[in-house]
């Protein structure tokens, strides 16, 4: 039987061979043919699937990702968005068009010039519009021209202000085309990974980033991509919207790293940069005092001016992931994010939940007086007279002005515009002592709003 089955499949695969052969069509029949069988067996794939009376008035709204056994699925899916992917990009003004497209607004301004302004009224922007070609239609509309008009007594608007304008649409949308580029699951959503080898491959394209060392790459990754999950995922969920990551300032801080003249100032205060990389990962090699690569909460207490209080990182090192009692530098790296960016909301959920120990959901007198006995404790050690808990609890309510006058909320916190000062009472008794001399400080013009407790 089995020689039989043999010996059929060897004619079958003789005769198909002899039949490619013989095939004399051409490539474009060849493959009109395989779209037909395509488009066939898909179809009955198809039919086959939605046999449900539902579909017939009830339009799909949901279509399963295909299963990791379905690979015909998902190698056409991929293929599918790399398509769709390449005709959006397509669809964008390359450089020649750029330049045509200023061309044609310098040759149709319109007079008087508004100071050093060149200047277009409705007419002619229409028919710019009319030349510039179909790749720009969307940009020549009332709409567009409305955003853009403002104080001219002409009703004409500037013609730099509208290029710009074109300019930024056109980088939004490639950076949005590159971004989806590594959305594997193709949901609109970036992972961890995902944004990793973004940043990765964007290395070699910033010239700001030229000195780092190869061997540095995995922590400059690491360090770049926790600023976007800390502030851009606050559930913690592990993806990120590429909306959101194209809304917020963070990719052109990034990105701004392209700039050959970037100044010193402005890459000191870059968070992504090669100096800010370098000063967060050398503090933490700083604060490793034992050279195990982690840090245990003795070794965290000499974070910043060493005046956090162990009753804080106690709740540090119980809230947060750790290894054997010990934080790496990815747990390190939300803790500094949150300490340097206490005005943030992300920030002050991050020190909220730190605080609520019961995990209330609010701030009561019993969590108040618990931390700030720390400080008290502190406050001692200094030689200072401690300042009575009474005094602070007022001023902390009179600050945040909560709905419930014995429960403070994170969402209270956020809408005081001081919740960075009163977590900063609760935690840091450098804090605390800044708020507390803030007139003496103003009255001094120190700009480092820090106080050497022992001459206090």
């Amino acid at each position: 039987m089995a020689k039989e089955e043999g010996s059929h499949w060897s004619h079958v695969l003789k005769r198909r061979i002899a039949v490619l052969e013989k095939d004399e069509r051409n490539e474009e029949e060849k493959k009109a043919e395989e779209t037909e069988l395509f488009t066939k067996y898909y179809t009955e794939w198809r039919s086959g699937v939605e046999t449900d009376e539902s579909y017939k008035t009830i339009p799909r709204f949901y279509y399963k990702l295909p299963a990791e056994d379905e690979v015909l699925l998902q190698k056409l899916r991929e293929e599918s968005r790399a398509v769709f992917l390449q005709r959006k990009s397509r669809e964008l003004l390359d450089n020649e068009e750029l330049q045509n497209l200023w061309f044609l607004l310098d040759k149709h301004q319109v007079p008087p010039v508004s100071g050093d302004e060149a200047m277009i009224n409705y007419e002619a922007f229409l028919q710019v519009g009319e030349k510039a070609g179909p790749k720009c239609r969307n940009f020549f509309t009332a709409r567009v021209y409305s955003k853009l008009l403002h104080s001219d007594p002409y009703g004409r608007i500037s013609i730099m202000q509208f290029f710009n304008y074109v300019m930024r649409k056109v980088w939004l949308h490639q950076t949005r085309i590159g971004l989806s580029l590594y959305d594997v699951a193709g949901q609109g959503y970036l992972r961890e990974s995902d944004l990793e080898n973004y940043i990765l491959e964007l290395i070699p394209t910033l010239p700001q980033l030229d000195g780092l060392e190869k061997s540095f790459y995995s922590f400059y990754v690491c360090t770049a991509v926790r600023k976007f999950f800390f502030f851009l995922d606050p559930l913690r969920t592990g993806k990120i919207k590429i909306q959101d990551i194209l809304a917020c300032s963070f990719l052109d801080d990034l990105l701004e790293l392209r700039d050959e003249e970037l100044s010193k100032e402005s890459q000191e205060s870059n968070w992504f940069s090669a100096p800010s990389a370098l000063r967060v990962y050398g503090q933490y090699l700083n604060l490793d005092k034992d050279h195990n690569g982690m840090l245990s909460k003795e070794e965290l207490s000499r974070y910043g001016t060493a005046t956090l209080t162990s009753v804080f990182l106690d709740r540090v090192f119980q809230e947060c992931l750790t290894y054997d009692g010990e934080m790496d530098y990815k747990t390190y790296l939300d803790f500094v994010l949150a300490l340097e960016n206490r005005k943030e909301p992300a920030a002050l959920q991050y020190i909220f939940k730190l605080l609520d120990m019961e995990n209330l959901g609010y701030l009561n007198v019993f969590s108040l007086n618990f931390f700030f006995r720390a400080i008290q404790e502190q406050m001692k050690m200094h030689g200072q007279e401690p300042v009575f808990f009474q005094d602070v609890k007022d001023e902390i309510f009179d600050m945040v002005k909560p709905k419930d006058p014995y429960k403070i909320t994170l969402q209270d916190l956020v809408n005081s515009c001081q919740g960075d000062t009163v977590v900063s009472i609760l935690i840091d008794l450098n804090g605390f002592w800044t708020y507390e001399n803030r007139e003496m400080l103003v009255a001094n013009d120190d700009s480092s709003n820090t106080v050497d407790l022992d001459e206090t």
